[in-house]
């Protein structure tokens, strides 16, 4: 992981954006540059020189001809440059493994002919299953459809597997002879560095290690301009203070910069980011969803994340956390708090007559409590110290946790009165990925 300090690649950041939410406007191809093997201006520039070098010397040639050689002299070199079938990005986390994969669905007769059978044998088993194994999901409501990459029409496939998993997926791509196909695979995440040897041993596979927050930067940039269809990928939570009226509601996400981005996986890492090239690690801290988790199957002897998340919905969390009417009775507003925030989490259990009481249940929800308000606390500190009103959290800990997430939007709304704009994106935990397969596509 990057460590502490400004990141810089010569891009000027972009002017601040006003927060009231507008509808998304499409963006150029100047704005997506991960979209392509090279630059739009770098492939016209090839192009346009290599038509004039082979215009025959003393004659003047039609714009219509000049256009027409132009345009197939820079598909010729966007094919030169796109590596070959198939296209992976992969983030190998402390919990989950994340894959992202390009099923292309332009494939010409001659092509299809040509494919050798390793490969098609891959895109069937990835494209045709759901679920891989007992713990392996394909995330079919994150799927992109009719993307173009590198010249390709196809689908972006978003899958998942526990890291513990990790050798049955090496296994596969050895079955499979994956490594006739490839010779290596772009990779981010601490797993890319953990589990180095076990590519190379189990699947005959090196690992091109990324680093995992510029992948991560690079992929929310890039899926948050072209989704262009369906629901916005960015949101956020109108009126979180109020249950009975809090609704999702879509946020354009357009001249983002400054913005606070909050990664939360099995840890959290919380990033200022001034333009895609210019951030900082502003800090961290290791309370994250591998907490969670791990607290729950202490307490609750639950073993997946949803069945922690399920205890966690049905539970009541007063039950087992101290609030500030408990400490102060009724004369707490004269010290500017709220009674019904949380003055000791878990204060409660120190009563063997309430520890008695509390359901499984109401530990869970507890310990989400307390998980989500410490991640929330440090945020909001962050946003002051960087000045930095916009914050957008992902990362797989708010994977299907919609608590955690009117959590976190009711925390910055309250805390800050109304300054900080708590942001969530749809494809959560899949951005470093994402930023791996850019990178083998469009190597920086």
């Amino acid at each position: 992981m990057a460590t502490n300090g400004y990141h810089q690649r010569n891009d000027d950041s972009a002017d601040d954006e006003d927060e009231t939410p507008t509808k998304k406007q499409p963006r150029s191809d100047k704005d997506v540059t991960g979209s392509g093997c090279l630059l739009r201006s770098e492939a016209d520039k090839e192009a346009a020189a290599a038509a004039a070098a082979a215009a025959p010397a003393g004659r003047g040639r039609s714009p219509r001809r000049a256009s027409n050689a132009t345009a197939r002299l820079r598909s010729d070199s966007v094919k030169k440059s796109r590596p070959p079938f198939p296209w992976f990005g992969m983030d190998i986390g402390g919990t989950l493994v994340k894959l992202v994969y390009f099923e292309p669905r332009d494939i010409t007769a001659e092509e299809e002919q040509e494919e050798v059978e390793n490969l098609k044998s891959i895109r069937r088993y990835l494209t045709s299953n759901t679920a891989y194994g007992t713990t392996g999901i394909r995330d079919v409501h994150l799927e992109l459809r009719d993307l173009t990459l590198c010249g390709r029409t196809g689908n972006l496939h978003f899958i998942r597997f526990p890291t513990h998993d990790l050798p049955t997926f090496l296994q596969m791509g050895s079955s499979k002879h994956f490594s006739s196909l490839h010779t290596s695979l772009c990779a981010t995440g601490g797993g890319a560095y953990k589990f180095e040897d076990d590519f190379r041993t189990t699947a005959d596979l090196e690992l091109h290690k990324l680093d995992e927050l510029d992948c991560l930067i690079r992929g929310v940039l890039y899926i948050d301009a072209v989704v262009s269809r369906g629901p916005s990928e960015c949101y956020y939570f109108e009126n979180p203070a109020e249950p009975d009226r809090c609704v999702q509601r879509p946020y354009a996400l357009e001249n983002p910069y400054p913005l606070l981005l909050v990664n939360i996986g099995s840890g959290v890492s919380i990033l200022a980011v001034y333009s895609e090239n210019n951030y900082k690690r502003v800090t961290g801290t290791s309370l994250g969803g591998g907490t969670f988790l791990g607290l729950c199957c202490l307490l609750t002897g639950c073993s997946t994340f949803e069945e922690a998340l399920e205890m966690a919905s049905q539970g009541e969390s007063t039950r087992v956390d101290k609030l500030v009417r408990d400490i102060y009775g009724g004369d707490y507003e004269r010290f500017g708090l709220p009674g019904w925030a949380v003055a000791s989490s878990f204060g409660n259990m120190m009563s063997k007559d309430k520890r008695e009481s509390v359901s499984k249940q109401d530990l869970a929800r507890a310990t989400l409590v307390t998980i989500t308000n410490n991640i929330g606390s440090i945020t909001r500190m962050c946003a002051l110290n960087e000045n930095i009103e916009r914050v957008v959290f992902v990362g797989n800990f708010l994977r299907v946790n919609t608590l955690s997430m009117k959590l976190l939007a009711y925390a910055m709304d309250y805390w800050s009165k109304g300054q900080l704009k708590a942001l969530f994106l749809r494809h959560e935990g899949y951005f470093g990925a994402v930023g791996a397969l850019l990178e083998l596509l469009h190597p920086s």
